[in-house]
């Protein structure tokens, strides 16, 4: 893998493949992706708002003037990774699995204004405006994806050939990674955090193991994560033994009867507290739950927020 410093902007991965990149990858500071297919190019992901696409749209114009954008891949549904969709051009045809869309019009722009404009008292609104207080998710048109991806799919852009590989549920109900054969990189959505805590919305814990698996059977030189650092095969079987760890223990917890809140305490991280938003432990035990008992409730993501706002690390 070429060494890639991990500093904010554009940077070239390999022959005609770039990642944008945003330190410290902590909350809706998502990575993109870009191939050049010789005349024109695939966009992997917008971003959480309009200004920070711009910002991503601008930095790769000296590439996409002579190759433009035609088509674009939201890897899932999550806002910071398809909000700023209605920036494309409308011939820009938007790949993503149909999960992705149903995730988009449910947790629309408009409600995470509505959060961040409410008084949910100083503990939890102040966790949201500093993890969310750098966007601006106010005038922002939903753009649904086109194209289904409903199993793994190959995609032509220009002389390239990419493979869209269907792996959720995972992270979500619909992820979907990019892998480019020729130069063995691959663009892996929230499948992969790097240095920060993964959130697993959907799972189970075994299902994700799973897709991070045969990411590492595509034998690839270079994964681009979601967030952090672009990284090699190490840093996926990092991600794998942190699933592995909080599914394990979750497991004993909940055999223990311990509430969600309870484990989130109790559970100890190891080396994997050092990972950024440790936090995010309340909504992965929480989704273990949910796999292990079919009468645990629904996610509620403002309680979760107000759970990892008052989580005791």
């Amino acid at each position: 893998m070429r060494t890639i410093d991990y500093t904010a902007g554009l940077h070239q991965i390999a022959d005609g493949a770039w990642a944008w990149l945003q330190p410290d990858g902590g909350w809706g500071l998502s990575n993109a992706g870009l191939l050049d297919g010789g005349g024109q190019s695939l966009l992997v992901d917008t971003q959480f708002d309009l200004a920070h696409t711009r910002r991503m749209l601008a930095a790769m114009a000296p590439v996409t003037a002579g190759s433009p954008i035609r088509h674009a891949v939201n890897t899932h549904g999550n806002g910071d990774h398809c909000y700023g969709n209605e920036l494309l051009d409308p011939a820009v045809r938007i790949w993503a699995a149909p999960e992705a869309s149903t995730h988009l019009q449910a947790e629309s722009p408009q409600l995470l204004a509505t959060l961040m404009s409410a008084d949910l008292g100083p503990r939890l609104s102040g966790y949201l405006r500093q993890a969310f207080g750098a966007f601006d998710f106010t005038g922002i048109r939903s753009r649904l994806p086109d194209a289904d991806i409903t199993t793994d799919t190959e995609l032509s852009v220009g002389s390239r050939t990419v493979r869209l590989l269907r792996l959720g549920p995972a992270h979500t109900h619909g992820d979907v990674a990019v892998f480019d054969p020729a130069t063995g990189v691959v663009f892996a959505g929230d499948l992969l955090f790097i240095g920060g805590t993964p959130i697993m919305w959907a799972g189970p814990a075994s299902s994700w193991i799973a897709a991070l698996r045969r990411l590492l059977d595509l034998d690839a030189d270079t994964y681009v994560p979601g967030h952090g650092p672009v990284t090699d095969a190490a840093g996926v079987r990092e991600v794998i033994e942190y699933l592995a760890h909080v599914e394990a223990g979750a497991a004993d917890l909940h055999a223990r009867g311990r509430t969600v809140a309870q484990a989130a305490a109790e559970l100890d991280l190891g080396r994997f507290a050092a990972w950024g938003n440790p936090e995010r432990l309340v909504i992965n035990i929480d989704s273990c739950y949910r796999h292990l008992d079919p009468r645990h409730p629904a996610p509620d993501v403002v309680s979760l927020f107000a759970q990892m706002a008052c989580w005791p690390g």
